[in-house]
């Protein structure tokens, strides 16, 4: 059972990544590349100090984040294509399947792709819906990169149920920075349950962009 003084801490940690994804997303309206450098700041900060950080506690006094560097290359739109519901069902096809770092999956449902422009030809990506209290929508991906800079198993660029969200365009489409792709927590400790990103949701190329583990 999580202790009490463990719950507080994690829900100071969601609160901490709440207002920095905010103050992200004022920024990043005129400037981008600053509004980067405000969350990698942040970011690092947090897994250093914070008592909820996923770094385990004798390795985060020394924590350096590493990241490529900001590229607006790597800075996309898109709209969410919504996912048509099942015949007489009025529901949405659940991810049954999603692999996971330990432990059981959450329930998720398949709410969209999105498809974006990257090299090599049009990259298609399924967004998924948390069918639980929090709700939200959530993007983790694949790419080239995993096993060798970025965690194997793949990175998040959206997570709206723990505020890691940069936002819609005027014309409603969905802000995927690639430039604020992050690892999961497992990445940092194995006791950490994290949802991975499936097979349906891995892009051929190397987005060189985000953070990354070396």
């Amino acid at each position: 059972m999580t202790s009490q003084p463990d719950l507080l801490a994690l829900a100071d940690w969601r609160r901490r990544i709440a207002e920095l994804y905010a103050e992200v997303r004022r920024a990043s309206a005129t400037d981008p590349a600053a509004a980067h450098a405000i969350w990698r700041a942040e970011r690092e900060a947090l897994y250093r100090g914070h008592p909820a950080s996923p770094v385990p506690i004798g390795e985060r006094g020394g924590f350096r984040a590493v990241h490529w560097p900001y590229a607006d290359a790597w800075r996309r739109t898109a709209r969410l294509e919504l996912e048509e519901a099942l015949s007489g069902t009025g529901t949405r096809p659940t991810i049954a399947l999603i692999p996971m770092s330990t432990g059981a999956p959450p329930p998720l449902e398949l709410a969209g792709h999105v498809t974006l422009a990257v090299p090599g030809g049009p990259g298609r990506l399924p967004v998924l819906q948390v069918l639980e209290y929090a709700g939200g929508i959530f993007l983790p991906f694949g790419d080239a990169t995993n096993g060798s800079a970025t965690y194997a198993a793949g990175r998040y660029v959206l997570d709206t149920a723990k505020g890691a969200d940069l936002g819609v365009t005027a014309d409603d489409e969905l802000i995927l920075d690639f430039n604020f792709a992050f690892q999961p927590s497992c990445a940092f400790d194995p006791r950490w349950a994290c949802p991975l990103a499936p097979p349906g949701a891995r892009l051929a190329i190397a987005i060189e962009a985000g953070e990354r583990l070396r």
